[in-house]
């Protein structure tokens, strides 16, 4: 969902596949080192998932629901709980790891696949959830302790910090420029092609070679990364009441759709994507905040308006 590379990009070599949930692309500027590649992500993505995964009963993530008392957790697992407490940090608790129980309560307990797009009214309730600040974690020793009944989903931040982790892997270890999109959260690393990586950006997903449909945009990116967060990408319907899976950590609730999509550059893939999340959870006050923080960004509310700050290009011929 969301930005996707555009079809001039693919120059080289690309490949597309399905992992941890989402839609995978990879694209190389040397057509020979796209199978290496492509084993390093999908190692890489096999790794993240084990470890990382809400819905396997053998993740790692899974068993902490088990624990009585401190763990240690493994490097992978540490380095993704430290990512989801910086963004905590950065966001003053918006993109908060500490909404796993509330992301089961209002349906989202299984992959998004195998969740119905309809089915009976939920009784939901506005609680807020435990909070970051009531995790404990020593990332020198990796040593975890969770809050009896808090369950981690570190779903906001992992795809987008394992596309970065994937993208500098791939370039440092084949001597290429690599682009690595799962689901819309796209690292690049390397020396990018001639003019960088043409993405278009979008708010409805489809295959890149496709023509738009709704409101797009494609944009130049040269380094770090670019994320879009969309409360129109992952929805469902329980009664009356649409759901998706941006939940405000305030409420325990799916946060209002005043931004449908709201898509981020950043210097990194997992920063872009902090501040898209945000974005969506902050409602009205997110041009506000993006403005501050320096980040260029591009908005489409709910009923299809775009709005662009930050120095994003203005839509026009390429759009």
């Amino acid at each position: 969902m969301g930005g996707g590379p555009a079809s001039t990009v693919i120059q080289e070599a690309s490949a597309s596949w399905r992992a941890l949930g989402t839609g995978v692309q990879l694209i190389v500027t040397d057509a020979h080192q796209l199978a290496a590649a492509r084993a390093m992500l999908e190692a890489d993505l096999a790794a993240v998932d084990l470890a990382c995964s809400r819905f396997r009963p053998d993740s790692e993530l899974v068993s902490l629901d088990q624990a009585d008392g401190p763990v240690t957790v493994s490097p992978l697992l540490a380095e993704a709980i430290g990512v989801a407490l910086r963004a905590a940090k950065l966001t003053g608790g918006d993109v908060d790891p500490t909404v796993g129980a509330a992301m089961n309560a209002v349906g989202y307990d299984r992959d998004f696949a195998l969740i119905a797009p309809d089915g009976p009214a939920l009784r939901l309730t506005v609680r807020a959830v435990p909070g970051w600040r009531q995790v404990e974690f020593d990332e020198r020793s990796r040593r975890l302790q969770l809050p009896p009944g808090v369950r981690l989903d570190l779903g906001a931040t992992a795809k987008a910090w394992a596309a970065d982790r994937a993208a500098a892997r791939i370039s440092a270890g084949l001597g290429c420029g690599v682009l690595a999109s799962l689901g819309g959260d796209i690292a690049v690393g390397g020396q990018p092609p001639e003019g960088g990586w043409l993405i278009r950006v979008q708010d409805i997903s489809g295959p890149p070679d496709a023509p738009p449909a709704g409101p797009s945009a494609v944009v130049a990116v040269h380094a770090g990364g670019l994320a879009t967060s969309s409360t129109a990408a992952r929805r469902w319907r329980r009664g009356g009441d649409v759901l998706h899976h941006i939940l405000d950590p305030r409420t325990g609730l799916p946060a209002p759709p005043v931004w449908r999509t709201v898509t981020v550059a950043a210097a990194s893939c997992t920063d872009a994507n902090i501040a898209s999340t945000a974005a969506i959870i902050r409602g009205r006050a997110a041009p506000g905040w993006l403005t501050g923080m320096g980040l260029p960004a591009r908005l489409v509310s709910d009923d299809g308006q775009v709005q662009t700050i930050g120095g994003w290009p203005m839509e026009g011929g390429n759009s």
